[in-house]
């Protein structure tokens, strides 16, 4: 008669593990869906962080030149300004010199 009971008992854990596990398989599935579909945007994320920063990269390289080259078209135009000055003063001294002949 106790065996008896010992039988169902252990049937009725079986039963309920055999549904807990087959509810948590049920979940595992969902959740390795969840997991897949969140790792595919992130992965689509990174990529297009990715090539932002190789555009953002790209910018500042290009500007780094540009800023380069206008600081030496800069210096170029304030010795042609300087000589320009120079020539200028020099034309003046050169009118004054005719203009007293």
């Amino acid at each position: 008669p106790q065996s008896g009971e010992v039988f169902g008992i252990l049937k009725q854990m079986e039963e309920t593990f055999s549904a807990n596990l087959a509810e948590s398989q049920k979940d595992e599935v969902a959740a390795q869906s969840t997991f897949e579909a969140v790792k595919l945007a992130k992965s689509a994320e990174i990529n297009t962080g990715q090539d932002t920063l190789e555009d953002k990269t790209q910018q500042l390289s290009n500007a780094e030149v540009t800023l380069v080259e206008s600081k030496n078209d800069r210096e170029d135009t304030e010795a042609s300004v300087a000589a320009d000055k120079n020539f200028l003063t020099e034309l003046k001294v050169k009118c004054a010199l005719t203009d007293k002949e």
